[in-house]
């Protein structure tokens, strides 16, 4: 499945198997703790680009997708501490406020119907038979908390889908360029590789037609928001020298 990063073991959903089956809230968000950057879409950016840096991410244009970069070292987030706590008034991306359930491509071959299947981590230590809010009644059908649980899903898969249209326009009109983040730090380099950013100069180029029509659709607004999000590289850098100053408190 695709991006189900940080799910442990997801498993399809069931009425019958997980018929008895209850969750607490998040208690921590420290399964989100080792990845560096999260898939983001493009509704996120304007409230996302206020804390971290927005850049799309792939290995070429053609695959590239914007994402929210949380850390500069591998499988280290600089917003989430030892204890799992996301750092206070900083913003959580959908893409980790979903877990523990996930919309994900049914397996070609799979029985008919919707295109996506409701999927969970068993791994999640907030599911039990016991203790939490149940996810079916009685009589099978689902409770508020699985039916605001799936329509989250539901929203977010379309938010996905207008990015995806997003992501088009950009590589239509050919706006996206490489990028490369090189930070020296104390005889250490850390190269971010595979990333790229919006070409003002293009942008500007653009004819009268496709400026009317991305401002029609609010594309304008959302490169505008991933622009200004490029100078959380510095903060993100201030992050990880106060992590680097704690660790070295430890030692």
């Amino acid at each position: 499945m695709a991006e189900v990063l940080f799910y442990e073991r997801p498993v399809p959903l069931n009425r019958t198997q997980h018929k008895d089956l209850r969750i607490k809230g998040l208690q921590s968000l420290k399964f989100a703790s080792k990845v560096h950057s999260v898939p983001l879409t493009g509704v996120e950016f304007s409230l996302a680009a206020r804390d971290m840096p927005i850049l799309f991410a792939g290995s070429s244009i053609e695959d590239a997708g914007p994402m929210a970069l949380l850390g500069l070292r591998q499988a280290e987030n600089l917003f989430v501490d030892d204890n799992g706590t996301w750092e206070t008034n900083m913003y959580v991306p959908a893409f980790v406020r979903r877990y523990p359930f996930v919309l994900a491509e049914k397996p070609a071959g799979a029985e008919t119907g919707d295109d996506f299947t409701v999927f969970l981590d068993e791994a999640y230590d907030g599911f039990g038979n016991t203790e939490g809010e149940r996810l079916f009644k009685e009589d099978g059908s689902d409770t508020e908390v699985l039916t605001n649980a799936v329509n989250f899903l539901g929203e977010f898969q379309q938010h996905v889908a207008r990015t995806q249209w997003f992501m088009a326009q950009l590589r239509k009109h050919d706006l996206l360029e490489p990028r490369n983040i090189r930070l020296d730090k104390e005889g250490k380099t850390i190269n971010l590789n595979g990333l790229f950013v919006v070409n003002e100069n293009k942008l500007r180029e653009l004819d009268e037609k496709t400026a009317h029509e991305f401002l029609r659709e609010g594309v304008f607004g959302w490169i505008y928001s991933h622009l200004v999000s490029l100078a959380n590289i510095d903060r993100m850098a201030q992050r990880l020298d106060l992590r680097e100053a704690k660790e070295a408190t430890k030692n």
